[in-house]
């Protein structure tokens, strides 16, 4: 699937955002049509998104590219009827056997600026194409590696537990009870890993939709203790957003910052889950 340039453009400035600052940047993210179904091979549309607030299609689509569904057994799903339109990107996916299905979009991705002959060059891609694209006597290199992942997981008949197992890649939530069963007024504990270990001192932010309905956002700051975990305290039934990022490092920023190199990129990572609250 081919992605618009000005679409690009706008996805990779909401992730660096996203990355330096959970509070003022656009949001990433993968909205269910719905999170419980019975057991009756239903359906669910899911919707992706780059936006201002939380659940509102006014910016631009998430691209499809870095998809990936897996059933309740662990094994791949395709998506059906996938489209990426001018605001927004969605397909849909076929509840075929019982459990809880999980779908991300992840996206691990270097970014590259040279010199070369007096000219400043750029490349973004795999690893593997950005170390092609760059010439032998290229002098000034600047290497950043960004991972994201968006997800969402919804579940047809009893929840199931396979799919929560983490990758061990880049910043990840590993939910301590299950995302399909969170009920208003309760509290929910997360551990949130960066590469597989506990990740301590990240700053996670939980927002509610129907954001464009009342006068403020709302938002809910939590950082993670030195196990990386959180204990989120739920309001009214719903669907929420959940963001995670390191807090931003002046030392990481600006014409100073460590160039990266392409064996050892400066990192940003980030990730994103919307989850629904149900009513008690």
């Amino acid at each position: 699937m081919m992605i618009r340039p000005t679409v690009l453009k706008s996805v990779l400035a909401a992730t660096a955002l996203f990355a330096c600052s959970l509070a003022h940047a656009d949001r990433t993210w993968l909205l269910p049509s719905s999170t419980m179904l019975s057991l009756n091979d239903g359906w669910v549309t899911f919707d992706a998104e780059v936006s201002d607030t939380v659940f509102t299609i006014d910016h631009v689509p998430l691209p499809l590219d870095g998809l990936v569904l897996l059933a309740p057994d662990g094994s791949s799903v395709q998506p059906e009827n996938p489209s990426t339109g001018h605001l927004r990107s969605s397909f849909d996916l076929k509840l075929s056997t019982p459990g809880t299905y999980r779908a991300a979009l992840v996206s691990d991705t270097l970014f590259a600026s040279y010199r070369v002959n007096g000219e400043m060059k750029r490349a973004r891609g795999s690893a593997e194409a950005v170390a092609k694209e760059i010439p032998p006597g290229a002098t000034e290199l600047r290497v950043t590696q960004s991972i994201s992942r968006n997800e969402t997981f919804v579940t047809a008949g009893k929840p199931t537990d396979t799919v929560l197992k983490p990758s061990g890649h880049g910043l990840e939530m590993m939910p301590q009870s299950h995302p399909n069963d969170i009920g208003a007024g309760s509290t929910t504990q997360f551990r949130f890993l960066l590469d597989g270990q506990p990740a301590a001192g990240i700053l996670v932010s939980v927002v509610a939709g129907g954001v464009r309905y009342r006068e403020r956002l709302g938002e809910q700051s939590y950082t993670t203790d030195a196990r990386g975990e959180v204990s989120v305290a739920w309001g009214a039934p719903g669907m929420y957003w959940l963001g995670a990022a390191p807090p931003r490092d002046p030392a990481l920023q600006g014409p100073n910052a460590p160039a990266g190199t392409l064996d050892k990129p400066t990192r940003r990572v980030s990730y994103s889950a919307t989850l629904e609250v149900l009513p008690q």
